[in-house]
């Protein structure tokens, strides 16, 4: 699926820098990995802050929402240290995830580099790629701690990784799951992509992180990104 409103926004024939956030993105939401990490952050806040579950997964929520990431909440407000907080939530059981040789391909047919910029962590990030069998076709991880712990949608973020890895947005596109995070990349020239859920699958997602498909600052919707990315190619070869 990909929205209709594509044909009057932003393209991708000067793309030379293709960008990706990692959970939800590049594997499947209902797979839903991120549903282990998100149990694991309710955990935490509630032995950090010793409180019930109830009131953990609050705080949690309304962090997530009102900070970027919980995390940056719980450095805010309570002065938590990121290296504790990000080894404690990744530590989850990678194996629901499998090798995607069809990603792998499309991935690889994409001219120009590839990037990923994530609100996670790069250990987080190298135990994903592994297992999906296609990080090889990245240049480079961003992750929070490059971000300087400042999670997207932060549009300091966004500049400290197009500085640090030279890119050009106007020549770049973005592919996200979630619509809030393409805000700012879309006002900096970038052309934008969400990645939504295929419909077929339950994905454990809250209602807010589902919306803004029609938003003005989205220029495609896929629910199917390796056959987004490789009808890319063949229309161009």
């Amino acid at each position: 699926m990909t929205d209709a409103r594509s044909q009057q926004r932003r393209g991708f024939a000067h793309i030379d820098t293709w960008v990706f956030d990692l959970d939800n993105t590049l594997y499947p939401h209902h797979v839903n990995l991120w549903q282990q990490v998100d149990a694991r952050i309710s955990e935490y806040i509630g032995q950090f802050l010793n409180v019930d579950p109830i009131e953990a997964r609050r705080i949690q929520k309304d962090y997530y929402k009102r900070f970027g990431t919980s995390m940056r909440g719980m450095m805010t407000e309570h002065g938590v240290s990121a290296d504790d907080y990000l080894a404690y939530v990744h530590q989850i059981d990678h194996s629901p995830l499998e090798a995607n040789p069809a990603m792998g391909s499309a991935l690889e047919r994409l001219p120009g580099r590839k990037l990923i910029l994530t609100n996670g962590s790069t250990a987080h990030a190298g135990k994903v790629l592994e297992r999906l069998g296609f990080g090889h076709h990245f240049e480079a991880v961003f992750d929070i701690i490059a971000a300087e712990l400042e999670p997207k949608p932060s549009p300091q973020t966004y500049r400290r990784f197009l500085e640090r890895h030279h890119v050009d947005a106007a020549k770049a596109a973005m592919f996200e799951d979630l619509a809030r995070n393409l805000a700012v990349p879309h006002q900096l020239g970038m052309t934008t992509v969400l990645v939504v859920p295929d419909g077929t699958r339950e994905v454990v997602r809250e209602d807010w992180e589902m919306e803004g498909r029609g938003a003005a600052h989205v220029d495609h919707v896929t629910d199917d990104l390796a056959g987004f990315l490789a009808g890319l190619t063949a229309r161009s070869a």
